[in-house]
């Protein structure tokens, strides 16, 4: 009888995660342009002059750092900073870049990155998005191995719609992440590279990275990041037409939430629209009812009056509508609540429309074309016009919601009540 062949043992070697390298320009006429766009004067001057010094510091090996810089700049530097009146909440941040320049080899790149992160978060809370992306891309360089600056620098770089510059620092952001353990910042980026794909209707890949994503999460007990992911997942499901699997992401994500993320009150929103865009407005209008004392903004709540009002006419309590349709054309009047206004006044036409106001219907729906136009807002413009033609046929512009099994129905009822509780539950914690 013949002997069994063994196999020669098989050689286990940990994988070596190569770091790709990143885009590190938009469309900018040259390097730091957009700071200077965005920040006229002495300040803009001083911010680009050293957002440009730390990048090239961080760019020359540390042995040729000596010399980097003319003697007597750290000083010159330091008198820029007196004369520009910067903001007291930089001046640290911009003392402590200016040390490169007469101490290039004794600063750390983990100094440089601190101080840059400090100025990127002055510029997003402001919204100077364009100097933001600069210096959290110089904290990046500066620290090369750190995973979640690297992804900070991929989300704005989406929020600017740079999308080729995004993708690759989402890809260097898992790569580093990886290298370091940082399963945090592996999940997000993950999560971002498939809100990337998403945003470009690439809904398999974008569905492929969400599920990289949520495994990671969930084997390293990651809850909130589970919960954003699911929150995603829901929305991509949506987006392809699913609505059940839509709901099941939906509970998953409010489960990893729980009643104190601030996102929970987001996931409740989202979910509530998409009920009500499936005709299920009783069912809608309790969500909307419970989100109302959480939402303070001004163009927020202009939104969340305007839902609250379509979801009302859905059920037939005129009375509701007619009190969110007052708030809507009220807010409204308001300068700093244009943004979303087109959106809001699209949904009070649907609502209208579900009364039968056709006079209401139409002039609501004829405003959200105008602010739309006014403020180049095309995504409004085919919805309006859906609601017009419904007018004209004297017919609801929402469509009959879809009949499902009681199982599911009892269930969709029951996540209802849930959100609510939640909802009321933050509110009493606030």
């Amino acid at each position: 009888m013949r002997k069994p062949r063994l196999r020669p043992p098989v050689r286990r070697t940990r994988r070596r995660w190569r770091v790709p390298p990143a885009i590190t320009h938009g469309s900018e006429a040259f390097e730091g342009a957009g700071i200077l766009e965005e920040i006229p004067g002495k300040l803009g001057l001083l911010l680009w002059q050293s957002v440009r010094d730390v990048t090239l510091w961080a760019g020359t090996p540390d042995e040729a750092r000596e010399g980097l810089f003319t003697p007597g700049a750290e000083q010159q530097r330091r008198t820029a900073l007196r004369a520009a009146a910067a903001d007291p909440v930089l001046e640290p941040a911009l003392a402590e870049m200016a040390e490169i320049l007469s101490r290039p080899r004794a600063t750390t790149g983990e100094l440089m990155a601190r101080a840059c992160r400090r100025v990127a978060e002055w510029a997003d809370e402001r919204e100077l998005t364009a100097t933001a992306i600069a210096f959290v891309q110089a904290a990046a360089l500066a620290a090369p191995l750190d995973a979640d600056t690297a992804y900070a620098v991929a989300r704005l770089a989406r929020r600017r719609a740079e999308h080729a510059r995004a993708e690759t620092w989402y890809r260097r952001a898992i790569a580093l992440a990886r290298q370091s353990g940082d399963w945090s910042a592996y999940s997000l980026a993950f999560l971002g590279l498939g809100n990337l794909y998403m945003q470009r209707g690439s809904f398999p890949p974008a569905r492929r990275l969400y599920v990289r994503a949520l495994r990671a999460a969930r084997r390293h007990s990651l809850h909130a990041v589970a919960g954003m992911i699911f929150h995603d997942l829901f929305v991509l499901a949506v987006a392809s037409g699913r609505p059940q699997e839509a709901e099941r992401a939906a509970r998953e994500a409010h489960g990893e939430y729980g009643d104190d993320h601030p996102r929970l009150c987001a996931l409740a929103h989202d979910v509530a629209y998409f009920w009500m865009d499936q005709g299920y407005s009783a069912r809608a209008l309790s969500v909307f009812e419970a989100l109302l004392p959480h939402i303070t903004r001004p163009a927020e709540r202009l939104a969340a009056m305007a839902n609250l009002a379509r979801a009302a006419a859905g059920t037939g309590a005129r009375t509701r509508f007619e009190e969110g349709w007052r708030s809507v054309w009220e807010g409204a009047a308001e300068a700093d609540v244009q943004e979303g206004a087109s959106e809001a006044f699209v949904e009070l036409a649907y609502g209208a429309t579900e009364i039968g106001d056709w006079t209401r219907a139409r002039d609501a729906a004829e405003r959200a074309m105008r602010l739309a136009a006014e403020r180049e807002e095309p995504r409004t413009l085919p919805r309006a016009e859906r609601v017009l033609e419904a007018v004209r046929q004297r017919r609801s512009a929402q469509a009959p919601p879809a009949q499902v099994e009681d199982t599911a129905a009892r269930e969709a009822d029951a996540f209802a009540e849930a959100l609510v509780r939640s909802l009321n539950a933050a509110a009493l914690a606030e």
